[in-house]
């Protein structure tokens, strides 16, 4: 039974904002409605929404279960429906969106249908792989799923199969395959599914709101139980899900929003900030909140962070993929006031090859370890999962533990699958013979396991990650008993179960390495951003003004993660004794502090932080870099265009017969590697060899993304295609004979986009 008369801690529903800063209490106090809260990194923003929720169930404006807050990861909700709960506002729905829609759906489509509701997949993969073979498509593991990725896109983004070529062209969507072909797998896909009678996530949302469009009862019933919505992180919303969330509003307009648009790194999967940004214009009465005290950071890191997105393109946020409309909805950006006292400047960093730049990254945490920073208060955040081995060698052979987010999912490890069971025997059989208290019972169950408390194994490996594991339960219990001295086991077994079922996983003592992505949401006393050079930061295939942009924004999401010690480092190659030929990325441009012992140039360990956003207050590096000019008209040229060597409004000379050659080259080349066509050449190197059309090497490696590397696995085949010789593509790879296998992977979260 839902509590619909839950009363705020003391049971004064004024107390909730005594605690608040200004512009958080006028987001609590504002009245039911439209309400829009800008909120920048680090500047409380769940804290809040979650007290607003409980100011309105707590001053009985709005009962709890008349209350659906949605959010886009499990993570996140769990962590909404504990401070809810805290706050007295335990009979709030906190959901993401697709559990919410599962639930809905689950009650209505019987009665709607007549049948139950098919079941449902977790992942798409499979299907994708057997709509390719009815078209008799051979796609290598690499391009299945990015074939996946472009299926989900264009259901996220509304689109049928014959909208898809069109809408993928004006995306500028670099893709395996022609458009119209993943147009054809798209269609090919929606049949397969329906044969097999099984739903994906993305029909969750459009059947869910398709119900309540067409069925006016389901309507009536669904809004008269939801009257208030809240949405967490909404610039992230894609428009599959703002069509929900319009079915689910109706002609209302009792809606709290809350967002950043300087946080927006998922336009990949469809989502824009367009709705965000446009808010106060479908809504002209909205109130308006700017959360902009940053609690989280030092002043030296929201310094950097500052001075990174003030020179994003229509500053930072209007670019993301909403086109000219949301560029000119935009409100001034927003830009972090550091709250906490002074803490150590973040540090640059270049290595000769990535070995060393992820050695002296072991050093520096091992370092942190012994000043007393705990090592699970500790990141390493990389662009792409590839980077995470070198990171993983290096940590591990200095004894330091470590745990990869977004491998093996927490209450799925051997050593949790057994404690959750002992805890649940230990609950059935009501033995009198246990110590007093949970935190105590816990410890002495875990005993059983062979754990202590007080003897954890030495170094990293298998054994020390199966103690930690233990370890993170039992602290779940010590913080239970923390909050409530009278906790008992069985209320430590539902939250466990809790937990498990939303993927609420606890702190565990350890290093985190994780993608950039997967990082969003979470902070760290100690942030090493890593791998910073030109083709993964920004990513090679990010071509177009938009796509560089996003990249920039999620080097800003990742100097946000940090709350007191920043490191920022990159390598010019790749292996030990390699060619020193990568350059950091452009991001870094005007940040980096100049170096008192170098004239203007760092030394190889720089360190500092720009404190102004000035270009002049940002160091040089000690190796000069060539302004790239326009072939045509001669200007310089800066960001996307640099790499095609030609401003956008001079007029191109492409040979479209060789540049169609070359593609095709390329994607025989891609299926033969079993890699992505963008990691063999990017379409804009493509396209600048189309114009140029090079006669010999040494015209070849003027253009930009011809590289050593790629001179001498490549060249040969450009400069005969340009010549028109014909080269002989490799023979198609067989059909598999049966679809690969793929972890599940909810499309909430799209963290395993990232790499």
């Amino acid at each position: 039974m839902i509590d619909d008369h839950a009363r705020p801690v003391g049971g004064d529903a004024r107390a909730l904002v005594e605690a608040l800063d200004p512009e958080q209490r006028f987001a609590v106090l504002a009245p039911i409605g439209p309400v829009c809260v800008l909120a920048g990194a680090g500047t409380g923003k769940t804290r809040t929404i979650t007290h607003r929720i409980a100011f309105l169930v707590g001053t009985g404006a709005i009962p709890a279960g008349q209350i659906l807050a949605v959010t886009f990861t499990t993570r996140a909700a769990g962590e909404l429906r504990g401070r809810l709960r805290v706050l007295g506002a335990a009979g709030v729905q906190a959901r993401t969106f697709h559990a919410a829609a599962l639930r809905q759906l689950g009650y209505f489509w019987p009665k709607v249908a007549g049948v139950a509701l098919p079941r449902l997949v977790e992942s798409k993969i499979a299907l994708v792989a057997r709509a390719a073979s009815r078209l008799r498509l051979a796609p290598s593991r690499t391009e299945l799923r990015d074939l996946t990725g472009e299926v989900e896109w264009a259901k996220a983004t509304l689109l049928t199969p014959a909208d898809y070529p069109a809408a993928a062209a004006a995306a500028a969507r670099e893709t395996t395959h022609p458009a119209d072909v993943i147009a054809g797998l798209y269609s090919a896909y929606e049949e397969v599914k329906r044969d097999a009678g099984v739903l994906d996530f993305d029909d969750l949302l459009l059947l869910t709101a398709a119900v309540i469009e067409e069925h006016r009862w389901v309507a009536d019933e669904l809004r008269s139980r939801y009257r208030h919505f809240v949405v967490d992180e909404y610039q992230d919303v894609n428009p599959l899900q703002q069509r929900l969330l319009d079915a689910w509003l109706g002609e209302r307009d009792s809606l709290c929003v809350v967002g950043d648009a300087n946080q927006t790194i998922y336009s990949f999967t469809g989502a824009s900030p367009r709705h965000l940004l446009e808010f106060p214009r479908r809504f002209p009465d909205a109130h308006v909140v700017r959360l902009v005290r940053d609690y989280r950071s030092t002043p030296q890191v929201v310094a950097l962070a500052n001075a990174l997105i003030a020179r994003a393109g229509a500053a930072g946020g209007g670019a993301a993929g909403g086109g000219a409309a949301a560029r000119s909805a935009r409100p001034e950006p927003l830009k972090l006031l550091a709250q906490r006292p002074d803490g150590p400047a973040p540090v640059f960093t270049e290595h000769d090859s990535e070995p060393e730049e992820a050695a002296a990254v072991a050093d520096r945490i091992r370092a942190l370890l012994a000043m007393g920073v705990p090592a699970s208060e500790m990141a390493v955040l990389y662009r792409v999962n590839a980077q995470s081995e070198a990171y993983e060698t290096a940590i591990a052979a200095a004894g330091i533990p470590y745990l990869v987010r977004g491998g093996e999912r927490f209450f799925d490890r051997p050593e949790v699958l057994e404690a959750v069971r002992l805890l649940r025997a230990a609950l059935r059989s009501a033995q009198d013979d246990r110590p007093d208290g949970l935190a105590a019972q816990v410890g002495d169950l875990f005993a059983a396991l062979g754990w202590r408390s007080d003897d954890p194994p030495h170094g990293a490996g298998a054994e020390r990650e199966r103690w930690e594991n233990l370890a993170a339960l039992a602290r779940l219990a010590d913080d239970m008993v923390g909050d409530d001295p009278e906790a008992t086991l069985d209320r430590f077994v539902a939250d466990l179960a809790d937990r498990a079922a939303h993927q609420h996983i606890p702190t565990v003592e350890g290093v985190t390495l994780a993608s950039l992505h997967a990082a969003k949401g979470l902070e760290w006393d100690a942030v090493f951003l890593v791998g910073l050079v030109e083709g993964t930061l920004p990513i090679i295939h990010a071509q177009t003004p938009a796509q560089i942009e996003e990249e920039r924004r999620l080097l800003y999401v990742g100097v946000t993660r940090a709350r007191e010690y920043l490191t920022l480092s990159w390598a010019l190659a790749r292996n030990e004794g390699g060619r020193r030929s990568r350059r950091p990325s452009h991001f870094l441009d005007g940040l980096m502090p100049r170096s008192p012992a170098s004239a203007g140039g760092p030394t190889r360990s720089g360190t500092g932080a720009a404190a102004s956003g000035e270009s002049g207050a940002g160091g040089q590096r000690s190796r000069s870099r060539s302004a790239v000019r326009c072939r045509v008209c001669g200007r310089p040229l800066a960001g996307p265009a640099a790499r095609t060597g030609r401003c956008e409004t001079c007029p191109a000379d492409v040979d479209q017969a060789l540049f169609d050659r070359l593609r095709a080259w390329r994607s025989a080349r891609a299926k033969e590697q079993g890699a992505p066509a963008f990691v063999v050449l990017t379409d804009a190197t493509l396209m600048a060899i189309a114009e140029r059309r090079p006669t010999g090497v040494a015209e070849l490696v003027s253009i930009p993304g011809i590289g050593q590397a790629k001179l001498d696995r490549y060249g040969e085949d450009v400069l005969a295609l340009v010549e028109g010789r014909a080269l002989p593509l490799p023979e198609p790879v067989p059909a598999p004979a049966t679809a690969p296998s793929s972890s599940p992977s909810s499309p909430s979260s799209p963290s395993s986009q990232s790499g």
